[in-house]
């Protein structure tokens, strides 16, 4: 029996993107040969790029908007120094929203190129809340936010307006909720959360953000020529990247990214519900602020730890201690999470309820 998997990445993913995946391991389009030892340049995997680029631009709302979609290496973290290189120009200055761990290690790789402004930071309060009425200086090369924070479960519900460009680390939380992409001008995300295995990192950009810097810029970390290369710049991640395609077709059959969260906004609601019911169990962030992806929680008496532990592992749940930086427990509720988990883990805390 598969577990209820928690996770919080590399995490769940369909079924069906699972016996897919295998099938391609064994004999991927009947040609023979596994996935794994296919050419990059062959036809069968050109073909798998050029669709799964494709499929991100049509589910995100940015067909024909002059955005391009990237995979590539090095997860969220390279793209924490790639995005200054390739946007803050010489001289130049960026403005930071700090929520948490990734986005302050956004913000100390973006020092190394020039002066970068942290806006608004909850690191005081360990990052339990998203800031509001923060400012952002007009003369900015770019405003950078991250839109969930996995580790603290916090989610932005909303984004500035500005005239300058915005940058998002999406990396827990695309396409798991409806939302005016056009407004960023670069996105990226780590695959591992709700797009596919560990190894890929998708970066959707608008073209004429690039070129802008007066930087010379190395090859490899240069956005344009990716992009130039159709993101074939060198080998690309050929099996996370055919995976996150199977994860892109699941969804847009689903029924796309509507679909997909009203059953986001339900599991969420289950659960959270349960967490502010339930007298044994407190929320650790901000109410008006929790992410729909991950869901913080602590007990209220410690020393029911040890019968809550015993409860959930025999119940099938896999991966819901939370990061250290929190401590208590971290429901990550990604898209491939069916409700019928969240179910597990609700009788579960029912469960604890009554037996103390």
């Amino acid at each position: 029996m598969k577990k209820h998997n928690y996770s919080a990445g590399p995490c769940i993913l369909p079924q069906e993107v699972f016996e897919k995946s295998a099938q391609a391991i064994l004999n991927f389009n009947n040609s023979d040969l596994s996935i794994l030892e296919i050419s990059h340049r062959s036809k069968d995997f050109v073909a798998v790029m050029e669709e799964a680029r494709a499929l991100v631009l049509e589910l995100l709302g940015l067909e024909g908007k002059g955005y391009q979609a990237l995979f590539l290496h090095g997860g969220a973290s390279l793209e924490f120094l790639m995005v200054p290189y390739n946007l803050m120009k010489v001289d130049g200055k960026a403005a930071y929203l700090d929520t948490g761990t990734w986005a302050n290690n956004a913000i100390k790789e973006a020092k190394h190129f020039g002066e970068t402004l942290v806006v608004a930071s909850s690191k005081e309060q360990n990052y339990n809340h998203i800031p509001k009425g923060y400012t952002v200086p007009a003369d900015a090369n770019y405003f950078h936010c991250t839109s969930n924070n996995t580790i603290f479960g916090t989610q932005m519900k909303s984004f500035p307006e500005l005239d300058l460009p915005i940058v998002c680390d999406m990396s827990s939380d695309i396409f798991s909720r409806s939302l005016d992409f056009s407004k960023f001008d670069l996105i990226y995300a780590g695959a591992q959360k709700n797009m596919g295995p560990a190894g890929a990192t998708l970066v959707v950009v608008k073209e004429t953000l690039l070129g802008k810097t007066g930087r010379t810029i190395p090859s490899m970390l240069d956005y344009e020529k990716h992009i130039k290369a159709e993101s074939m710049y060198n080998t690309p991640a050929v099996f996370p990247i055919y995976a996150s395609l199977l994860t892109l077709q699941w969804l847009k059959n689903l029924g796309g990214i509507p679909a997909i969260e009203k059953i986001n906004e339900a599991k969420a609601h289950l659960l959270y519900t349960e967490i502010d019911r339930n007298p044994l169990f407190k929320g650790t962030a901000a109410i008006e602020d929790r992410s729909n992806m991950n869901a913080t929680f602590l007990l209220t008496h410690p020393e029911h730890q040890e019968t809550f532990d015993t409860m959930w592992k025999a119940a099938g749940i896999s991966g819901l201690p939370g990061h250290r930086s929190v401590g208590g427990y971290r429901a990550s509720m990604y898209n491939a999470l069916p409700m019928e988990s969240v179910q597990v883990l609700v009788d579960v805390m029912q469960a604890l309820e009554k037996a103390v």
